[in-house]
């Protein structure tokens, strides 16, 4: 038996219950998309039920059946960011936020801690989004020598270098240093940000690496782990967890190549879990407030979806959602409280209504169930629905 869970990083389904708390009252990364672009056109996602979960789709009214089980999920932690997100589906909740440094920047003491220690120097420490600030700051880091250190609304130390300048295995180093460091600051991830090209066209790379705290408790892949199943993380999986609850992984060069590696990952492993992570929607479309590339971005997911169903064994399952949202049209680069849609293939999952969920953990909790895993202190299993 095998389950798959499918995180499509920042595909959020309307504003959770508390999103003004958070200054995100109208976000709706599905649905504002695709009324500014005046309708979705996502077949293998309408028959799946994601008009179904999500009544204010343009474009994709609900289906009379659905091929999978669906529903969406309300996040419990105290964040809106990609680390308290995958934990939450793998059981664990985040009751107390990391700190972020969005309004005041990084303390003095932080930064020449850490350029003490490896010998670069940091200028920027703002908040901002990567591709702008490269753009603002790329000419001088490249004259100067001093690496971009920027933030964002969520808890992250970003370092940003010109590959030409600074190796990434060195980029990664520093990176290194930063999260020790920012371990005493409680912030989130500490991330490496490679860039290259010219003044006017810098890009940045897939050699991203994040550095995140260890979860603070045993997830699900933890227990997975332990009972001597395999877990295989693909995409920033390994990196959101820190390493921890996986017995294999490998990085991805976008979607694409996420997606085939599932495929493969699927025909290769014949029992435990395969954890995807899908990126380039939050990093190269929501971040960047472009709607027509994150449509883009769905399509490309959606032209998978009929392969992956077909690899499924009688007993497997497949877990599709989110962590968070990206709504690309509110005039905000950064993350949104909402809920996330819930798609689940497998077993007797076609066409159930799982309805709207307290927490991301059920999902960990049904796939514990199913595996006869320890439960997560948190989430309640839906398997009796779909099996």
């Amino acid at each position: 038996m095998k389950s798959i869970i499918i995180v499509i990083d920042s595909c959020g389904a309307g504003e959770a219950p508390d999103a003004a708390e958070y200054g995100d009252e109208g976000s709706d990364t599905l649905g504002n998309t695709a009324k500014a672009l005046g309708g979705f056109i996502l077949p293998n996602f309408a028959a799946a039920g994601l008009g179904n979960l999500h009544r204010h789709l343009a474009g994709m009214p609900p289906a009379p059946t659905t091929t999978m089980a669906y529903g969406r999920l309300t996040e419990a932690s105290a964040a809106k960011d990609s680390t308290t997100g995958h934990w939450e589906l793998a059981g664990v909740i985040t009751k107390t936020p990391f700190q972020t440094f969005a309004e005041t920047g990084f303390p003095t003491e932080l930064i020449d801690a850490i350029a003490q220690e490896s010998g670069h120097s940091f200028f920027g420490n703002y908040a901002s989004s990567g591709t702008v600030i490269i753009e603002e700051l790329g000419l001088q880091h490249l004259e100067t020598g001093q690496l971009i250190l920027y933030t964002s609304a969520d808890s992250v130390f970003q370092i940003a270098a010109h590959k030409s300048l600074v190796p990434v295995e060195e980029l990664y180093r520093v990176c290194e240093i930063a999260r020790r460091h920012c371990n005493n600051y409680s912030i989130g991830r500490v991330i490496a940000r490679p860039f290259e090209g010219d003044p006017g066209s810098f890009a940045r790379t897939y050699e991203r690496h994040d550095y995140a705290m260890p979860p603070h408790s045993p997830t699900l892949l933890d227990h997975a782990k332990a009972s001597g199943l395999p877990v295989h993380g693909i995409g920033k999986i390994n990196d959101l967890f820190a390493g921890h609850g996986l017995t294999s992984h490998e990085y991805t060069q976008g979607d694409t190549h996420g997606l085939k590696q599932t495929l493969a990952a699927m025909d290769s492993q014949s029992e435990g879990i395969i954890f995807t992570n899908l990126v380039d929607l939050d990093m190269i479309y929501g971040h960047r407030e472009n709607p027509e590339g994150y449509y883009d971005g769905l399509q490309v997911i959606d032209s998978f979806l009929p392969q992956l169903m077909e690899k499924l064994g009688s007993d497997d399952f497949m877990f599709l959602s989110a962590d968070h949202g990206n709504d690309p049209t509110d005039g905000s680069t950064d993350h949104t409280r909402e809920f996330v849609p819930l798609l689940v293939a497998g077993r007797r999952a076609a066409n159930v209504d799982l309805g709207i969920r307290d927490q991301y953990c059920d999902l960990a909790a049904t796939i514990a169930e199913a595996f006869e895993l320890p439960a997560p202190e948190y989430g309640l299993s839906f398997l009796a629905e779909i099996s």
